[in-house]
């Protein structure tokens, strides 16, 4: 399973995380933009992922709900600003839950060998915003995220 690596210095607005996959960088782009996939692998297993809307270009929105079990809803949504295949998205995250605190991130793919480095800046609009994701358990959900996603692309490259 991969390892993700997290920046997260105190006093600061920001985090950044760090994850090699062992797939393609064209095939980690098209996990993170084809709503399909993305529905498969985003947040903890624990959920389904509705994709209310999803338009993976430049300038297009997204908005997902996340449905528990128990009936448990969580709601999210962004605004893609920058979206270059297969190198880069750089998009809005907002949980409606606490709406009006808007994160931005910037995430990189770097193809390392027939591997995928992502690298994922997320600036919040203040340090409290950044020490209450985290305290959410930010770490867990992405660590899950990370992992599904491995599990996604192995399916992917043996064509199942």
């Amino acid at each position: 399973m991969p390892k993700t690596e997290y920046v997260i210095e105190p006093g600061k607005q920001e985090l950044t995380s760090i994850v090699v996959l062992d797939a393609p960088r064209e095939l980690v782009f098209k996990a993170y933009t084809d709503p399909e996939l993305f529905a498969k692998w985003w947040g903890p297993s624990r959920y389904e992922n509705k994709v209310l809307k999803y338009d993976s270009r430049s300038g297009g929105e997204w908005h997902v709900i996340q449905k528990g079990a128990d009936g448990a809803e969580f709601e999210f949504r962004g605004v893609n600003h920058e979206v270059v295949a297969p190198e880069r998205i750089c998009q809005t995250f907002e949980y409606l839950g606490v709406p009006g605190h808007v994160a931005l991130q910037t995430a990189t793919f770097e193809a390392v060998g027939n591997k995928t480095k992502i690298v994922a800046q997320v600036v919040f609009q203040s340090v409290m915003d950044r020490d209450g994701m985290v305290a959410s358990g930010m770490r867990d959900g992405a660590d899950e995220s990370m992992e599904r996603l491995a599990d996604l692309l192995e399916t992917l490259k043996s064509g199942k």
